[in-house]
């Protein structure tokens, strides 16, 4: 039980690295369609992004703020050996809820959607460290 906790964080990291590469192509795209100067990526100033290019800018930012929690999450379960089917169950839960933010964020961009399915990994995060928190101060 306790390897196969690594693979949900697996999952995020190449998550990570899809979203990443999109944006590396969608980048090059805006330049190649002369919609954005090659000069506007030394400082990320000087013009105007396409919509395409920022939600996903923006999402892979957010792929380095919450998602750490996650990180740090799972890495307590494994040093605490911790891991059991329901700490499995909440980490592919949270992957696939980003997953789906990925999807709504970057692709269809409605706003209410996109808030609720945040909202559920948020939700989701909160429960594994309440639950790590709460095992903590049993033992």
């Amino acid at each position: 039980m306790q390897a196969m906790m690594l693979y949900p964080m697996f999952a995020m990291v190449v998550l990570t690295i899809v979203v990443g590469v999109l944006m590396v192509k969608q980048r090059y795209r805006a330049v190649m369609e002369g919609g954005v100067s090659p000069a506007y990526f030394k400082l990320n100033r000087g013009g105007r992004l396409p919509d395409y290019l920022v939600r996903t800018s923006q999402h892979y930012e957010n792929l380095f703020e919450t998602p750490l929690l996650f990180y740090v999450g799972v890495l307590s379960i494994q040093v605490l050996q911790q891991a059991d089917a329901i700490y499995l169950l909440l980490s592919w839960l949270y992957v696939l809820s980003r997953l789906a933010h990925a999807y709504v964020h970057i692709v269809i961009n409605r706003l209410k959607l996109r808030r609720r399915v945040f909202l559920v990994s948020v939700w989701l995060l909160v429960f594994i460290w309440l639950r790590l928190a709460a095992e903590l101060l049993i033992t």
